[in-house]
């Protein structure tokens, strides 16, 4: 069976970028330099790296450096055991103090939790086992980082409900707990003013002339300038209803928690705060973050695969973040912009060329004289 670059792990809409630079088989992919991968739009270091390893693993070849060097090779696998043993070390160790101790104010934990409605549906979970056990996996979704635990300030509000604010603060370190969340503390009452009849034609000129369909989203600009969204919930005597309030709006919400957690380290905390704003957790490492602590500043270099994103939003919201839960004070974000060679100009081209063809004539006439003077000797 002949393998295709969608058969190696992580690729996702990526593809379509290695197979425009002309990488469009697994062992092409294998035998890749990171440097040259890392050029190609959307693709940072630690990303290609992680491609090229993947595509080595599918293809049961090993580095180069591996086959030259077996020595080496096996010192680097010994080491990279070793701190593997060394980290779930000190995991149980960690495990050990925090077990049964009771959450603080102000800690940064990490929560595992499935939701599920009323009905008993199940909208979100913490790991990609429960995902397939709830029976709503998606390959997709794994490959976002969207199966991950739940990264909370322990009685800070904006990063979970309201009630499971409460829920979390009373919590020990490991404990399992389940609890229901009226709707007044989890995704609000359902509210009739925020149900709006349209009609059709009126509608259309919203949708860019699109039809309504039952079910589809829809968004539209408030007078105050912000995007209201809602969902088309019924069509009906040339009238489009559409409901801007939460889907889960006037439901009570089961969850099953357990703090798994504690994040203490300075720069782990900077990481989950970067994923919480939407930079994928493979490519945090594409950011290169350098801390002053004689200001208490933190500087951001952005990667070339980000520059021509808008992040106005990442970048406001992350410093907000960091200068109200972690006492940071500025946060600089730089985008570096490399000069590029100019090309030459057209005149100094023609001028050049010129010179060269004087040079090419001179030596031309430099060796018939040479000739015509042996020839008389």
């Amino acid at each position: 069976m002949s393998l295709k670059l969608e058969d190696v792990k992580g690729l996702g809409k990526k593809i379509d970028n290695l197979k425009e630079a002309g990488i469009d088989t697994v062992e092409k992919l294998a035998n890749a330099e990171v440097k040259d991968l890392s050029e190609i739009k959307g693709i940072g270091e630690a990303s290609a790296q992680k491609f090229i390893d993947n595509a080595k693993e599918l293809l049961g070849t090993k580095p180069e450096e591996e086959i030259s060097e077996p020595k080496e090779a096996v010192k680097t696998e010994d080491e990279d055991e070793k701190k593997v043993k060394e980290d779930l070390r000190k995991l149980e160790e960690k495990k050990k103090l925090l077990e049964g101790k009771k959450v603080e104010d102000g800690d940064f934990v990490l929560v595992k939790i499935t939701a599920r409605t009323q009905k008993g549906k199940v909208f979100q979970v913490s790991s990609v086992e429960d995902a397939k056990l709830a029976g709503i996996y998606d390959e997709k979704k794994e490959q976002q980082g969207y199966y991950t635990p739940e990264f909370v300030i322990v009685g800070k509000a904006g990063f979970t409900n309201e009630g499971l604010t409460e829920t979390i603060k009373e919590m020990d370190y490991f404990q399992k707990r389940s609890v229901r969340i009226p709707p007044t503390k989890a995704f609000g009452k359902r509210d009739p003013q925020k149900i709006e009849r349209i009609g059709i034609a009126k509608f259309k000129k919203l949708n860019n002339g699109k039809n309504p369909e039952l079910g589809q989203e829809f968004a539209k600009q408030t007078q105050q300038g912000q995007s209201q969204r809602g969902t088309v919930i019924r069509i009906t005597q040339g009238k489009v209803v559409v409901d801007y309030n939460h889907p889960l709006a006037g439901q009570s919400i089961d969850y099953n928690l357990e703090i798994i957690d504690r994040i203490d380290n300075f720069t782990d905390k900077i990481d989950y705060f970067m994923t919480s704003k939407g930079i994928p957790k493979q490519n945090i490492t594409d950011f290169k973050i350098n801390y002053n602590e004689a200001d208490n500043s933190i500087e951001f270099i952005i990667p070339k695969m980000f520059m021509f994103q808008n992040l106005m939003y990442f970048k406001f919201s992350l410093a907000m973040d960091l200068q109200t839960h972690m006492d940071i004070g500025d946060v600089k974000f730089i985008e570096l912009y490399e000069k590029m060679p100019l090309p030459e100009v057209p005149s100094d081209s023609i001028m050049k060329k010129v010179e060269e063809f004087n040079k090419s004539k001179e030596d031309e006439e430099s060796k018939e004289k040479e000739q015509v003077i042996s020839q008389e000797k």
